[in-house]
């Protein structure tokens, strides 16, 4: 399946997004991440993108069309990720490429955050009435344009679905800040070390 095809599937062809990604159609050659790249990228999101950080996400074993998308959308200024957008700024659709399908083969590892298991009982039982699960897959591994959750820092996605629920994450998807309405912090809590433990 072509680049472009890829695209139209995951987002259907009226989805705003794929008039950033469209011209990127071109980018199919998957040339190797830099080294330079991807030690820049290492500073914040770790090694391999496994983040030993406080509040950066882990990149590693993430979906590669959601990392494709997510870094075009910050390079276009959709997205406003204010520490990424200096990097970003004039990268090419085939850096993009290579940094999505770099980080997306490289082998997750869970959070080094501790949990807390009684808060992460609670958030399975609410992952499914807030169907977390029919997006981000019943092992929150993520697919397409959905990231994955399980073994995500616990912190990041706390402040995420803040944002979310609030209606402050710049740039995010709609769907999830629909999702997000309603949860109490309680529940937050709960899901973020329900995704963190997975």
């Amino acid at each position: 399946m072509s680049f472009g095809s890829r695209i139209r599937n995951a987002l259907g062809a009226s989805a705003p997004t794929v008039l950033l990604v469209a011209g990127m159609a071109a980018a199919q050659a998957q040339s190797a991440a830099s080294p330079e790249r991807l030690e820049l990228c290492a500073t914040c999101h770790g090694p391999g993108g496994n983040s030993k950080t406080e509040k950066i996400p882990s990149l590693a074993g993430q979906p590669e069309f959601f990392l494709l998308n997510s870094l075009v959308l910050i390079r276009e200024g959709v997205r406003k990720v204010e520490p990424m957008e200096p990097f970003m700024k004039d990268m090419k659709d085939d850096e993009i490429q290579a940094l999505a399908t770099y980080f997306a083969a490289q082998k997750p590892e869970r959070t080094d955050e501790p949990i807390d298991r009684a808060q992460a009982q609670r958030g399975a039982q609410l992952a499914d009435p807030r169907h977390c699960t029919s997006c981000h897959k019943p092992d929150l591994s993520g697919e397409q344009t959905a990231p994955r959750l399980a073994g995500q820092r616990a912190d990041y996605i706390l402040d995420a679905l803040r944002a979310y629920r609030d209606n402050t994450r710049l740039g995010g998807d709609p769907a999830m800040s629909s999702a997000a309405q309603g949860l109490s912090d309680a529940d937050i809590v709960a899901l973020a070390n329900y995704a963190a433990s997975k």
